[in-house]
């Protein structure tokens, strides 16, 4: 479960909070009933409602991101925001931008190779800059190679840069929050902790054998 308090319905004051309770979850209470139509618990929603102020905030960004507005492809601003995802090993973030590419009809194949992407032979140059550059802001803090950014600039506008970079660290965003509030499929305790030695063994490791007598 979250490390956070949810928000039951009945504890709702803000619009936009019930709005979005209606729309995702029905009229069912997401903390007594939860669940969603993807299978997510659906408790990132119930852990924002803390703050109706940032949870609205993050609802606008929802729509920001999806706006006929957009100039950049949907198909290349899912492939950033889905390897953000696997880069930012926020589970959450990845299996739900899997089902957004299948939306718009990538192939399972390819949705299946974002992982390894640089040695997946079904993604174009101009995926492949994309892929590159996102893993450049997720794994490098936006450290980008002269290079590579020229590669960038040779495919796509100033706007569609913007609108990449803006999104892909958005997502990176949601990815760092979901891990740190455990929220969703991101509710995953430490795995990197100490094993106990097998009964009869030492919990002190020794490297060189003592020194003869």
């Amino acid at each position: 479960m979250p490390r956070i308090n949810e928000v039951s319905r009945e504890d709702v004051t803000a619009p936009i909070v019930s709005l979005m309770y209606d729309f995702i979850f029905g009229d069912r209470d997401p903390v007594a009933e939860p669940g969603t139509e993807t299978g997510t618990p659906g408790d990132w929603w119930t852990v924002f409602a803390n703050s109706p102020d940032v949870f609205e905030h993050a609802v606008a960004g929802f729509g920001l991101y999806q706006s006929s507005n957009r100039k950049l492809d949907p198909v290349l601003r899912e492939l950033g925001q889905c390897r953000t995802g696997w880069a930012a090993q926020s589970q959450f973030v990845f299996s739900q931008h899997c089902k957004s590419l299948r939306g718009l009809e990538v192939s399972d194949e390819r949705i299946a190779a974002i992982p390894h992407w640089q040695v997946a032979d079904c993604f174009d140059e101009t995926e492949r800059v994309v892929l590159a550059y996102t893993d450049c802001l997720v794994l490098e803090h936006g450290r980008v190679p002269d290079g590579l950014f020229d590669a960038l600039r040779a495919r796509l506008s100033d706007e569609e840069i913007i609108e990449l970079t803006y999104i892909t660290t958005l997502y990176l965003h949601h990815a760092v929050m979901s891990r740190a509030l455990r929220t969703e499929f991101d509710d995953i305790a430490e795995h990197v902790v100490e094993v106990a030695a097998p009964e009869g063994g030492s919990d002190v490791l020794r490297i060189a054998p003592p020194d003869e007598a």
